[in-house]
């Protein structure tokens, strides 16, 4: 059996851009586009829409950072599908222009992503209402609930509830540092406090439970749900969309078209990039910390896997 209603939001491009500054070569975003519609996904975060400037250069952060409509077009307008997925993409509190967007009506773009933090909500909500009067399908993605004060969290919860333009209200386990029971814990309180919302979920692979973590979501009734071509993300990674789509049995899904993708672009790519579990990032997750400090350590060739040192060094730090 499967629920009809569950939705699936592709977001390779995004959030695997956090690990190589979205340096994506056009060939692989087209054919992960096309993996998508053949999929028969939901919906293609196809990056961030940041502002360009001096500091924040297109050349150094890459074209999926900022997500201009002729880039989007260059990769829509390359494959013709019967089952063309939604297009998304995120934008970050502080860091956006939305008087670079049109109104949806005259866009590629179906669906904005707004991410801000607890203490940021009403900043993000901002957003979502700007985008919404644009005429998007909205999301706000809370990060790192984790490490909020639950009284602020749950006060930005009850400013989401009053949001008419907020269609999706996020989940997300930043830091990779749930179990199964704060997923369970997190959703009663989100439902609580924004009990007319729709729930979505996004996990990271830290302690290797981000599809277990997806999977507990989908009991608890959630029904937007995030994954990666080969669980690609920041890190550690995120929950795999092809081990999602054979749990979901629902016959819409295609997940040869994934296997093909990850054939061809996403294993020559682990030549060049790393993602996916290792103790070090496990570390992270399970002390509930940011993984900059993983990447970095992952990144020094000299103490990369230097688990025990790494382990100590963020003891200290906690």
């Amino acid at each position: 059996m499967f629920r009809e209603e569950i939705k699936v939001l592709d977001c390779t491009i995004r959030d695997g851009g956090l690990i190589n500054d979205y340096q994506f070569k056009d060939d692989l975003v087209k054919a992960t586009y096309r993996a998508a519609c053949d999929a028969a996904v939901d919906y293609f975060e196809i990056g961030k829409r940041l502002c360009e400037s001096d500091d924040y250069p297109r050349d150094k952060y890459g074209a999926w950072n900022f997500c201009d409509d002729d880039d989007i077009k260059r990769v829509v307008n390359s494959y013709e599908s019967e089952t063309r997925p939604k297009l998304a993409v995120m934008f970050d509190v502080g860091r956006v222009d939305v008087s670079s967007l049109t109104a949806a009506d005259s866009s590629d773009i179906d669906m904005v992503r707004t991410a801000c933090y607890a203490h940021d909500v009403d900043k993000g909500l901002d957003l979502v209402k700007r985008t919404k009067d644009l005429g998007y399908e909205t999301t706000l993605n809370i990060m790192a609930p984790s490490t909020a004060i639950e009284t602020e969290l749950v006060e930005g919860l009850q400013a989401v509830e009053d949001s008419p333009e907020t269609d999706y209200l996020y989940l997300v386990d930043s830091f990779g540092a749930f179990y199964s029971e704060q997923v369970a814990h997190y959703i009663d309180l989100y439902r609580k406090h924004a009990p007319s919302k729709e729930l979505g979920f996004h996990a990271h692979n830290n302690q290797q439970l981000a599809f277990s973590n997806t999977q507990e979501a989908i009991i608890r009734g959630v029904n937007l749900l995030d994954a990666t071509v080969n669980g690609i993300g920041r890190g550690a990674g995120n929950c795999n969309l092809e081990l999602l789509l054979n749990f979901l049995k629902n016959p819409k899904f295609n997940v040869e078209p994934i296997y093909e993708v990850i054939q061809d672009f996403y294993v020559p790519l682990r030549e060049e990039i790393e993602w996916g579990f290792n103790d070090i990032y496990g570390i992270s997750g399970a002390l509930n910390q940011h993984p900059r400090a993983a990447m970095a350590q992952r990144a020094d060739r000299n103490r990369r896997d230097n688990c025990l040192d790494f382990y100590r060094e963020c003891r200290e730090i906690d």
